[in-house]
C-alpha cells in the first residue's frame, strides 16, 4: 500500500498538507517535504469525507428509466419483477460496475447493496476499488432450495472476504416478500454469523396496514419481536413509522437509511426526519437504486433530504452539517468503520472537491453549506478510498468501456425481454 501526500488541499478553512500512509489519515499537517510515494497537489481544492450509501441495487442501473411514474407495488409487479427476470450473470456484472463507477464520479466510496448474483457485483466492486457491503436477497418466492445455497453462499463469503474492502449482510426484502419462519431464520444466521441485516421497512402506508390486518402489529414491531432489529440492522426507507416505531428503532440503536429521492419519486411518502433525529435514532443516507431513483448521487440526497425536511417540519430541521453527517460519517458508522471523517488514525477515504473558480463556492462563507445546498458532484476532482486514488481529474480509468459495455447489454436485455 502506497503513501500519499496532499500538499497545498484546504481542510477546515486553512491551507494543509495531509499525508496518508498504510490506508489512513497519518498526519493532517504534514510538512510539505513529507516523503510519501505519491503527491498530488490540491491547491485551490477542500478535502472532504466522502459518501457512504446504505441502500441500493447496483445492479439495476441496467433498468434506469425503464419504469417510471408509476406507485411501489405496481412499479415492481408489472415493470421491475417481470423484467429482472431475464437478467444474466455478465447483466449484473455490467449494470452493478455502471453504478459503481456513477457513485465514484458524484464521491461515493460504499455501497450497501441487496440483489442476487452477488460474486458479480463483488467482482465489480473489487475491480473498482470501492467499499461495499453485498446481499443475495431473501424472499419466498425464491424457493427452498435457492434459499438455502443463498444462506451457504453468505456463509462462505463472510469467511473468504475478511479482511478485504467488501463484505455480506443478511438480507430478508421486506414483511411482505419474506414469511415469519423466513425473517426468523434471518434474524438468527445475522446473529449468530455477526452480520448486518438490511431490509426494506415501512416504505409505504399499504406494507404498514397489511401488515397490521395479518400480525397485528406495525412492520416496526413486527420485525422486532421476532429479532431482527438490533444495532447492526440497516433499514431502508423506514417512511410511514408510528411514534411507538421511533422508539423501538432508537432504543434497538438499528440505523435507518433515509432515501429521499426514491420515497418521492415512488410517492411512498415522507419521511420522519424531526421526530427520528428528536429520539435519537441513527440515520443515513441511501439512494434506493437506479430504477426509482434514478441515479445513485448522495449529493443529491443530501440536498433533497434537507429541503423535504424543512418543507414539512419546518426551516431549522436537518441543517446542512446535520444531513452532510447523515451522508457520510453516519453511513460508516452503520457498518462499523472508523471513516467517513478527516482524522488522523481514521480510514482514508477522501474527497478533494475544486472550489477554485467556481460560482457555487463563491463567496465561499460556509464550505458545508455550498456542499449540500449549491454545488455539484462534477466539482469533485479526485476520490480516494482506502488510501488509493481511485478517481482523479473527474476520470475513472476504463470508464468508457464501462458505459460502452452497459449500453449494448441493456440493448441485449430489452431484445430477450420482448421476445416472452
Amino acid at each position: 500500500m502506497t503513501s500519499l501526500l496532499l500538499r497545498n488541499v484546504t481542510l477546515n478553512g486553512s491551507r494543509t498538507h495531509v499525508l496518508i500512509d498504510k490506508g489512513v489519515f497519518a498526519d493532517l499537517k504534514a510538512p510539505e517535504t513529507a516523503g510519501a510515494d505519491r503527491v498530488i497537489d490540491a491547491h485551490g481544492m477542500a478535502l472532504l469525507p466522502p459518501f457512504y450509501n446504505t441502500h441500493t441495487h447496483q445492479a439495476m442501473a441496467l433498468l434506469r428509466g425503464y419504469g417510471d411514474d408509476m406507485a411501489l407495488f405496481t412499479w415492481l409487479n408489472d415493470r421491475i419483477w417481470p423484467l429482472e427476470a431475464k437478467l444474466t450473470a455478465h447483466d449484473i456484472y455490467v449494470g452493478s460496475k455502471l453504478a459503481i463507477l456513477e457513485m465514484i464520479k458524484s464521491g461515493s466510496v460504499l455501497f450497501n447493496d441487496m440483489y442476487w448474483l452477488v460474486e458479480e457485483t463483488i467482482r465489480a466492486a473489487e475491480e473498482l476499488g470501492v467499499r461495499a457491503l453485498v446481499a443475495d436477497t431473501v424472499m419466498d418466492r425464491r424457493g427452498t432450495a435457492v434459499l438455502n445455497e443463498a444462506f451457504s453462499r453468505t456463509k462462505r463469503l463472510a469467511r473468504n472476504l475478511e479482511g478485504t474492502l467488501i463484505g455480506v449482510t443478511v438480507a430478508p426484502h421486506a414483511v411482505y416478500t419474506a414469511g415469519t419462519d423466513l425473517l426468523k431464520r434471518c434474524a438468527n444466521f445475522a446473529r449468530d454469523n455477526g452480520l448486518t441485516l438490511h431490509m426494506h421497512l415501512s416504505e409505504t402506508a399499504q406494507e404498514n396496514a397489511d401488515c397490521i390486518k395479518a400480525h397485528g402489529m406495525t412492520p416496526t414491531a413486527y420485525c422486532d419481536s421476532l429479532g431482527l432489529l438490533t444495532e447492526k440492522s440497516v433499514l431502508a426507507h423506514c417512511v410511514h413509522l408510528t411514534d411507538a416505531d421511533i422508539e423501538i428503532l432508537a432504543k434497538r440503536r438499528s440505523t435507518l437509511s433515509h432515501n429521499p429521492s426514491s420515497n418521492m419519486k415512488l410517492a411512498s411518502g415522507v419521511f420522519r426526519s424531526k421526530a427520528v433525529t428528536d429520539a435519537g435514532c441513527r440515520v443515513a443516507l441511501g439512494t434506493d437504486g437506479c430504477a426509482s431513483n434514478n441515479n445513485v448521487d448522495m449529493r443529491e440526497e443530501m440536498k433533497f433530504a434537507a429541503l423535504l425536511a424543512k418543507v414539512n417540519f419546518g426551516p431549522e430541521v436537518l441543517p446542512a452539517h446535520q444531513v452532510f453527517d447523515w451522508a457520510t460519517r453516519a453511513g460508516a458508522d452503520a457498518f462499523g468503520l472508523n471513516a467517513g471523517v478527516i482524522r488522523e488514525g481514521a480510514a482514508a477515504d477522501a474527497l478533494l472537491i475544486r472550489t477554485d473558480n467556481s460560482t457555487r463556492f463563491t463567496p465561499g462563507y460556509n464550505l458545508i453549506s455550498d456542499w449540500v445546498y449549491s454545488a455539484q458532484s462534477s466539482s469533485i476532482d479526485t476520490v480516494i478510498c482506502n488510501g488509493a486514488v481511485i478517481m482523479e481529474k473527474g476520470h475513472v480509468p476504463g470508464e468508457e468501456t464501462i458505459i460502452e459495455e452497459a449500453r449494448a447489454a441493456a440493448a441485449d436485455l430489452l431484445k430477450r425481454a420482448s421476445r416472452t
